[in-house]
């Protein structure tokens, strides 16, 4: 019944929560069946995913390494050691924690299945041409996340261990990190870059709507790029090459969104154009 309505434009307000319940439901099941066959792999998704960034010999590591040993700039990533041990000091925090990060990567898995449930959602209210772009929206949105989230595992994630690991306030102190605390910075490191890097899809719809204009960001872009800089002074090395490698990216991402903004805000006045 819903269905006919949302082909003909008349759904009532009982007739969204319906479909919104059926969108919750089906990316729940999405996530639960991403988690199952997370949750199958769990051994080797810890072992040589989630605590690969602790071993020294870690890609990140070794890459950062060579570029100093090549152009003869700061060592701290040449390390042989991470001095820090893991604990699980409850009796279910093991299991306990294989579930959760099992329904986390479940919920990387379905990302673009939940992103299809929620665009077939406000289908209804777009206009003919813009449904049209379904399939551009959804690989685009999908390949943004996906970079955000290697690129939070790649590179901020292994820089902030290595940074939290050798911080020292005094010789006395031993780092006996709890399970729970190193996935909360495994998990909050790389969901929050996929969201980051979500940034011009958000700004797309945001000056699709007018609340964001490529002036407001350009007159905040100063204010930005010290953002990003303290960002990246804090999570790498004193040098510039793994500064650079993480600033690069985010100003890219600030960038893009001015041209994709600049870009929506034009759009009202070519129509009105058109029209007069």
């Amino acid at each position: 019944m819903a269905k006919n309505k949302i082909k003909s434009g008349e759904m009532s307000f009982l007739d969204h929560l319906e479909e919104l319940r059926w969108l919750l439901v089906k990316s729940t099941v999405a996530i639960l069946v991403g988690g199952c066959i997370a949750f199958s792999f769990s051994s080797y998704i810890f072992d040589h995913i989630i605590f690969a960034p602790k071993k020294s010999d870690f890609i990140t590591y070794r890459i950062f390494c060579d570029l100093a040993n090549k152009y003869d700039l700061d060592k701290g990533f040449c390390i042989t050691d991470i001095p820090f041990s893991v604990q699980s000091r409850s009796m279910d925090g093991q299991f306990t924690t294989d579930i959760w990060t099992s329904i986390t990567a479940g919920l990387i898995l379905a990302f673009p299945f939940i992103l299809y449930q929620v665009w077939t959602f406000i289908s209804p209210a777009l206009y003919e041409k813009e449904r049209k772009n379904a399939v551009g929206f959804i690989v685009s949105t999908s390949l943004l996340f996906f970079l955000g989230v290697l690129f939070g595992y790649y590179l901020i994630m292994p820089l902030s261990i290595n940074f939290l690991a050798n911080y020292k306030i005094s010789d006395v102190v031993e780092n006996n990190v709890d399970l729970d605390s190193y996935l909360s910075l495994v998990k909050t490191t790389v969901l929050s870059c996929g969201l980051v890097f979500e940034m011009p899809i958000i700004i797309f719809f945001l000056a699709k709507i007018g609340l964001v204009s490529a002036a407001f960001l350009r007159s905040y872009r100063r204010y930005a790029y010290v953002i990003i800089l303290i960002i990246a002074a804090v999570v790498t090395p004193p040098d510039v090459v793994s500064q650079m490698t993480v600033t690069i990216p985010l100003i890219i991402l600030y960038e893009a969104s001015i041209l994709i903004a600049a870009r929506m805000n034009k759009t009202p006045k070519l129509t009105e154009e058109t029209n007069g």
